[in-house]
């Protein structure tokens, strides 16, 4: 019996999402821009609802909101309630948007109805991502997940459980002396073993969203290093018994990655490591996760490259037509700190379109929540239809002109001069090094009464390939 329930609940997500995605859809509309509005939001709708049936099946007894998975009828119930405030929302943009046209202003009631339930959605929409995300952490229908560990792992974990409870190291040493000291870490402490090492970067993942749009690669050794082509070689039409012209040959440039050193501190007290039901090295892996993907998530952005991953947007800047590798294409909205008055979404049309053809297939926008709520807003030019649709299942950012949007809240808000808005193919773009191992020291001595727990792991960022994405200046 147990073996249907997922299907039953995927045949319920295809008409949950048929109907989800005709919400607000002209009843006069041709049908081929029917099938576009409607084909891509229902299939996403569809598709957002296997991992959540898995998740469901996960829980115990196959349903309700346990701490093992999150329940399927609360997702589905979020997804309804975000389709009918977008139906809504239009509803209310559309009114706002003729009452500017007809009286040069909005009436304050309309313009608040219009920021209230865009605040709804954002709400909606953060809420949905949060019960995918906790289905990432630690503990989330990972029964029986001991046997998929070598007994050398399991020992390790054991030996590990001991050092992290109790301050015995032991049997640790003991492990390290049998693989000639490969378990103990340069920069001081033990390295943690497969099982939460897994857990910690799973969690990180969950929290830093940049890093799952980046291409990852692990490394053993102090850096990364990678040769891109900068220029390609030169060619062309030569007639019969012509001379070509002399060409121009590739060039070459070599790009190297350092990880650098980053810490989380998380604090347990005594009585809580004494207490055998308490799950330590859950509750461990979660903070230390969480604390990395922050902490990494701004570096990847923002960052300045000085003991610290190089930021997304921390390259020099130059307008897009005079873009030369080494910087970052840019094209202007016009006005500082904003986007134009009139016809706001044409900018965003023209970046993405600034991209080359060729890196689009995979290319997404990166932008913060408080942006997007303003995106959300935009019409093309005709003022029939919305640039934004809703989409849970392209991570709840929804689609905006048919790619999806990625919404990361490192990304700058909108003020003047400030990237507030990305467009590329981050996978081709951005390259993000860890370095094998993550670290741990246990000190009981520094405050009485409790343990703190130093992880330490090493990451490093930087892009690897300046044509894959453009950035929006909110500049006049």
């Amino acid at each position: 019996m147990k073996s249907r329930i997922p299907m039953a609940m995927l045949l319920v997500a295809l008409f949950g999402a048929l109907a989800l995605a005709f919400v607000g859809v002209p009843h006069d509309m041709p049908l081929a821009d029917l099938m576009t509005a409607v084909i891509p939001q229902a299939s996403g709708l569809f598709l957002a609802a296997g991992p959540v049936a898995l998740m469901e099946r996960k829980s115990e007894g196959g349903g309700g909101d346990d701490d093992a998975g999150p329940g399927f009828k609360k997702i589905k119930d979020l997804i309804e309630k975000q389709g009918q405030a977008w139906h809504e929302f239009k509803a209310a943009n559309d009114a706002r948007l003729a009452a500017l046209e007809k009286k040069g202003y909005a009436p304050a009631e309309l313009v608040g109805k219009v920021d209230s339930i865009n605040t709804d959605l954002n709400k909606l929409s953060a809420e949905i991502a949060e019960i995918l995300k906790k289905a990432q952490r630690p503990g989330a229908g990972q029964g029986g997940a001991e046997s998929k560990f070598t007994s050398e792992q399991l020992e390790h974990k054991d030996a590990l459980s001991a050092y992290l409870r109790k301050g015995d190291d032991e049997g640790l040493h003991d492990l390290e002396r049998k693989a000639m000291n490969t378990g103990s870490d340069p920069d001081g402490g033990f390295l943690v073993g497969v099982e939460m090492d897994r857990e910690i970067d799973r969690v990180a993942r969950a929290e830093s969203s940049f890093r799952g749009l980046a291409n990852v690669r692990t490394i053993g050794g102090a850096s990364y290093k990678k040769m891109v082509k900068t220029r390609g070689i030169s060619g062309g039409w030569v007639g019969e018994q012509e001379d070509s012209q002399e060409g121009q040959g590739a060039r070459f440039e070599e790009i190297e990655i350092v990880p650098h050193r980053m810490y989380a501190e998380p604090w347990v007290t005594n009585d809580m490591l004494e207490d055998s039901e308490y799950d330590l090295e859950a509750d461990l892996s979660d903070e230390a996760g969480i604390t990395f993907g922050e902490i990494e998530g701004g570096a990847f952005l923002l960052g300045n490259g000085i003991k610290k991953a190089r930021g997304l947007l921390a390259y020099p800047i130059v307008q897009n037509s005079n873009w030369s590798w080494g910087k970052v294409g840019v094209l202007k909205t016009g006005v500082d700190g904003d986007f134009a008055a009139a016809n706001p979404g044409d900018v965003l049309i023209t970046l993405q379109h600034a991209l080359k053809q060729g890196y689009r297939n995979g290319a997404s926008w990166l932008m913060a929540d408080s942006t997007l709520g303003r995106v959300r807003q935009m019409k093309d030019g005709s003022g029939q239809y919305y640039l934004w649709n809703p989409d849970p299942a392209s991570g709840f950012g929804g689609r905006l002109l048919g790619a999806v949007v990625n919404v990361d809240d490192f990304m700058p808000t909108l003020a003047a001069d400030a990237l507030g808005i990305a467009y590329g193919n981050f996978k081709r773009a951005y390259t993000i090094v860890d370095r094998r191992g993550i670290a741990v020291i246990r000190d009981s001595v520094t405050k009485k009464g409790t343990t703190k727990f130093h992880f330490s792991r090493r990451v490093g960022g930087g892009v690897t390939n300046f044509e894959a994405y453009k950035a929006l200046q909110f500049k006049a």
